[in-house]
């Protein structure tokens, strides 16, 4: 991708389900599920590096010895401050000690059987420490503790922490964290109250009672409760201070989640491949978390997947297909492949079918999967091609005339090269945006100057800012006859509110596109209506709201707002025809029929909290407000 975004945080569940000796005897180490833990992270830092955490909790230690243990980090290598530390606390052990998983767990943290990761990208509030998941709330109550770390954004923030108050609490702060956190910890203690009153009416008290309440606290319930008015998309994940631990997601299937378990182990993540690198175990045997499900995995090692909320229907977020997740995973190789493919034809009708005079690249390095599936429909189309050529001729073909067939093939080569190692840390604006025009790199040679069409393809365009600043300025210095930049993803106009760092109506490039085009055409007034009507909305009740915001778009078709987006991204010393050209929706549908979670596309968001931050972000934009719209 050329515009960076933040998005989409990760966890990483692991529950060891044997007793400690069990994987020293096996794995020959004391710190297996340590070890798992960390190559999860690794595996997934993509999801998340402005900070990280990491938490365990021991399971039946006794009265005095710590069951907790928590370390969160925003260094610029999160992972390797975090486990670096943890583990320098084993250094001076000696052999025998190592050797020992139940001594080290009564006298050293992160030795115990259950762990939760988080990697966060700081999607909203400032990147310290205080915001790294996961998040505790402690209690000399085992069952009253609670760590909580998710992926996920909630749109209605403000409501569920009036309902704190309501409630009788007083939250430090009115973040969305913090608030799911309470929350759920309010339904744990009315949850332990229950059960406290229940067990000690029948005469117990003391450790008797304690089990009691540890066995049945009914996370179902809890769950049910806490979640019920939220409004978002979520994966949460959550260990209660006892052993007992959950991964929650939205009824709209928005975040993902995936799981494993075997009688060694329970695990859980954002990503599929992960899991299966880490235990080196198929993709079927990789499980997805259904929507408004919970996977919870009680303190006796008992794992089950519960119904919490009725599941709606699945929006699964389809931008993890196309950019966020690794490609590493077997369904978002082929659905990248497919996206690229389903381009084409339109690349095709561009270039009237011209490949000899067409070079083919692409944005490294997140658009290669999709690249590949443009080459191989163009391959396709090249086949049948050769054997209308071949057909027609007939017995007339000769040696020669074959053999020019047989040699046509698209022009692949890599023109762009990113430069990882260029720093823009020149902070005067002029400077800095001559730095940033030098971020790629370009292989000189690879076009016929004036002569060769260059197509570049990129998996999305959201800001457009890298385009006009850097890549297109470079790839002119080729002297392309034009340059067709294509992308993967459809034009992204509305603003996303589940955990992707797109907030802002007016940094959209579509959306400057459409109010340049209304500007043009003398149609103003229909912008104030809008405004009028999207104040109108956003005072409704929350589920009566609708996206008046969809009607900036109506009046253009999406090959004018592309054609308008070209305008607007080509700089003016750039020399060459500028052309952009994006994915269809039809097209992002059939390559992606299990996620259709288009709302950044559309405007079709799956919640009505969503509608209230489109409009909410439009309102912003006429205002000159520069805040966020949740």
């Amino acid at each position: 991708m050329s515009d960076q975004i933040k998005h989409e945080c990760g966890i990483a569940l692991v529950r060891l389900l044997k007793p400690l000796h069990f994987y020293l005897e096996k794995y020959g180490t004391s710190f297996y599920g340590l070890s798992k833990l960390y190559l999860l992270m690794e595996k997934q830092h993509n999801r998340g590096q402005d900070g990280a955490g990491v938490v365990n909790v021991k399971i039946d230690t006794p009265p005095g010895i710590r069951f907790i243990s928590r370390y969160r980090s925003v260094e610029d290598a999160p992972l390797k401050d975090i486990f670096g530390k943890i583990n320098s606390r084993f250094q001076k052990l000696r052999p025998e000690q190592l050797s020992d998983p139940q001594w080290l767990k009564l006298h050293h943290g992160f030795t115990g059987e259950l762990f939760l990761g988080h990697l966060r990208y700081g999607t909203y509030g400032e990147n310290k420490l205080e915001s790294c998941h996961p998040f505790l709330r402690l209690s000399n109550w085992k069952t009253r503790n609670l760590a909580v770390a998710g992926n996920f954004n909630l749109t209605n923030v403000d409501d569920l922490f009036d309902q704190l108050v309501e409630l009788g609490q007083h939250p430090k702060e009115k973040a969305d964290t913090v608030t799911v956190m309470e929350r759920i910890g309010h339904f744990l203690d009315v949850e332990n109250d229950r059960l406290l009153q229940h067990f000690s009416s029948s005469g117990l008290s003391g450790e008797g009672l304690i089990k009691e309440v540890s066995d049945h606290l009914d996370l179902v319930r809890i769950l049910k409760e806490s979640s019920r008015k939220w409004d978002g998309g979520y994966a949460m994940a959550g260990l209660i201070g006892n052993g007992d631990s959950f991964v929650l997601r939205d009824p709209w299937g928005i975040r993902p989640a995936y799981y494993y378990q075997d009688e060694e182990v329970a695990v859980v993540c954002s990503e599929r491949p992960v899991i299966q690198t880490a235990f080196n175990v198929s993709y079927e045997h990789v499980k997805e978390l259904k929507p408004g499900h919970a996977l919870l995995i009680r303190k006796s090692g008992k794992v089950e997947e519960q119904a919490i909320n009725p599941a709606s229907v699945k929006k699964s977020c389809s931008f993890e297909r196309i950019y966020f997740s690794r490609g590493s995973d077997q369904d978002i190789y082929k659905e990248r492949k497919a996206l690229g493919k389903s381009l084409c034809t339109q690349v095709l009708n561009l270039v009237q079918h011209d490949l000899q005079e067409t070079v083919f690249s692409f944005i490294p390095n997140t658009a290669e999967v999709a690249f590949l599936g443009l080459i191989k429909g163009l391959e396709e189309h090249l086949m049948e091609y050769k054997r209308k050529l071949i057909m027609a001729a007939g017995a007339d073909l000769t040696e020669a005339a074959l053999q020019e067939i047989l040699t046509l093939r698209p022009r692949v080569e890599k023109v762009a090269i990113k430069d990882a190692k260029l720093r823009t840390f020149i902070t005067d604006d002029a400077n800095r945006d001559e730095m940033v025009s030098h971020v790629y790199d370009i292989t000189y040679g690879t076009l016929r100057k004036n002569i060769d069409s260059l197509v570049v393809l990129d998996d999305s365009i959201v800001r457009g800012t890298t385009l006009r600043q850097s890549i297109l300025k470079m790839l002119d210095r080729l002297h392309p006859r034009r340059i067709i930049i294509v992308s993967s993803a459809p034009q992204i106009r509305y603003p996303d509110c589940y955990g992707i760092d797109m907030a802002r109506m007016g940094d959209f490039i579509a959306f400057q596109a459409a109010i340049s085009l209304i500007k043009e055409r003398g149609m103003e007034s229909m912008l104030d209506l809008i405004y009028q009507d999207a104040l109108k909305e956003n005072q409704k009740p929350l589920p009566e709201i609708t996206n008046v915001v969809r009607r900036v778009y109506e009046p253009f078709s999406a090959d004018e707002i592309s054609q308008r987006i070209a305008y607007l991204l080509k700089p003016s010393m750039v020399n060459a025809e500028v052309i952009i050209v994006y994915q269809s929706i039809e097209g992002l549908h059939a390559s992606c029929p299990e996620n259709q979670g288009d709302w950044y596309f559309t405007g079709h968001y799956p919640t009505p909290g969503g509608n209230k931050v489109a409009n909410k972000a439009f309102i912003n934009f006429i205002e000159g407000n520069s805040g966020r719209a949740y």
